[in-house]
């Protein structure tokens, strides 16, 4: 971690314990916001197949978000849902193979991040833009979705009538909310109970569900999609733990890849990785 980032961590750690002491209400309101606002480490880089793409726009409880379209029309229709403070031209290795398979791909910049407007993402709000693009451009039959948006996806499709046509890739997703909590307070070095209380129930407040609800290994059992879930064994953003709980599940409609030392951002850029993943959507 650079010196930069060493400062902002300490002054949001000092803010939200600061905060607490006064009203732990406050501080779970400040940590909540802190938590959903994305790093941005500059401007995003636009790669060689993203000049050619079709600009896209959609709206979103009056926030413009941005995509791109590739390769339209096809009859094999895919969206591509990147992860928490990424965007979309980080997946363009699976876009060009994809594109080389004839798939038409969808893309979109979720809010806040990327090319689109806004300045904070929520779990819901990434779930409602998953459903919008489903509806402006659907029907789609073929999902990739890393880390945060592995979660708003299967919010998404839980909500929705889905067939075990559908076929869905998780790359290292955020399994549990919960976890992602507790493992943030840990690294502010925050350990008050009643602050993540706290915490649990400004989200209920402002979502109506609790963090619990907001769990891949509670949906997925909702979703009778065919998936592919690739997670590392060395993953230290979203642990390999929470995945391993749905594989002892043993859910029927759900394949495992788990690898070793390609972490948490590494593994969506793994060719070996992606040669699998597109074997599953072929097969």
């Amino acid at each position: 971690m650079n010196v930069q980032k060493k400062l902002i961590f300490s002054y949001i750690k000092l803010k939200i314990y600061s905060l607490s002491l006064i009203s732990k209400r406050r501080a779970a309101q400040y940590a909540f916001k802190i938590f959903c606002t994305p790093i941005k480490n500059g401007q995003p880089k636009e790669t060689p197949i993203f000049k050619n793409a079709e600009k896209l726009e959609l709206l979103l409880d009056n926030i413009k978000i941005r995509g791109f379209r590739f390769n339209h029309p096809q009859a094999k229709k895919i969206l591509v849902l990147h992860g928490f403070s990424s965007y979309s031209y980080k997946f363009d290795n699976y876009i060009n193979a994809l594109v080389q398979k004839n798939y038409e791909v969808i893309a979109f910049d979720a809010p806040a991040h990327g090319q689109s407007d806004g300045t904070t993402l929520t779990a819901i709000e990434y779930k409602n833009m998953v459903h919008k693009i489903i509806e402006e451009y659907g029907p789609i039959q073929y999902f990739i979705a890393h880390s945060f948006g592995g979660l708003a996806l299967c919010l998404a499709m839980e909500q929705m009538q889905v067939s075990s046509n559908i076929k869905i890739v998780l790359i290292a997703p955020a399994t549990e909310t919960t976890t992602a909590i507790n493992s943030i307070l840990k690294m502010l070095h925050l350990k008050i109970e009643k602050l993540k209380t706290a915490i649990y129930n400004h989200i209920f407040t402002v979502s109506g569900h609790h963090p619990h609800w907001f769990s891949i290994r509670r949906a997925i059992k909702n979703i009778p999609a065919n998936f592919l879930w690739v997670h590392d064994e060395e993953d230290e953003i979203t642990p390999l733990s929470d995945a391993l709980k749905i594989k002892n599940d043993k859910v029927s409609h759900v394949q495992f890849l788990i690898t070793k030392g390609l972490g948490h951002s590494k593994i969506y850029k793994d060719e070996v990785v992606k040669n699998a993943v597109i074997n599953f959507l072929e097969s």
